[in-house]
């Protein structure tokens, strides 16, 4: 079957956690604050005449929040673990702190240096990460009726999730900048997904709506 879709991938909105630079990840189920529910609203001020077949959303609050106003419009809904942030272990919730720093700096080098089993104590590794996100993609791309979809994530999955749509190696996924609630738009012509648009934050600098 040939399937055609668009897809909008954004992270979602600004937590606490966010402001203060203190790393979330997988274990850590956080509110938007302020910042964050104005960037949802921004959001989607400026793509609220999309017609949306379907949502996905994270197991993770944060990203429903993000999308809340969409799914109040009575777009069908569903959440994914798989979707879920990279999982950083012992470092989630810590404030940082020049060993954290250096550890992390570590982590990214192995990472950059293909080393993409390694990761924190009680954390996940990239490849770990990309398991669990193909499996949440053959359930999206399962349903050839949903052609215009927008999924709400998180910035370290967002940029491992780049790399396995775009065919490039999870070692590049540095190259994917983000913020949060920046959008990726995506096509897929039923053979390869191809982005239309990059880390689009032109909606957040807009007060229409607000």
């Amino acid at each position: 079957m040939d399937i055609q879709k668009t897809l909008y991938i954004v992270r979602h909105g600004q937590t606490e956690l966010n402001r203060l630079g203190i790393v979330q990840g997988r274990g850590r189920d956080t509110d938007l604050n302020e910042e964050g529910r104005l960037q949802a609203q921004q959001f989607y001020a400026a793509y609220k005449d999309v017609s949306f077949d379907k949502i996905y959303i994270s197991s993770l609050k944060r990203t429903q929040q993000s999308i809340q106003p969409f799914i109040d419009t009575g777009i069908p809904f569903e959440k994914l673990s798989g979707l879920d942030e990279l999982a950083w272990g012992v470092q989630e919730g810590q404030p940082a702190t020049p060993e954290s720093k250096a550890a992390f700096l570590n982590l990214m080098r192995d990472w950059l240096d293909g080393k993409l089993d390694s990761k924190f104590e009680g954390g996940e590794s990239p490849n770990e990460v990309a398991i669990r996100q193909r499996e949440a993609m053959s359930v999206i791309m399962g349903h050839p009726e949903e052609k215009t979809v927008l999924v709400c994530m998180h910035g370290r999955a967002l940029r491992l999730l780049m790399c396995i749509l775009t065919e490039q190696p999870l070692t590049q996924m540095d190259t994917f900048p983000h913020q949060n609630l920046v959008l990726y738009k995506l096509t897929y012509d039923g053979s390869k997904f191809t982005i239309v648009d990059a880390n689009n934050a032109l909606h957040l600098k807009s007060k229409q709506g607000i």
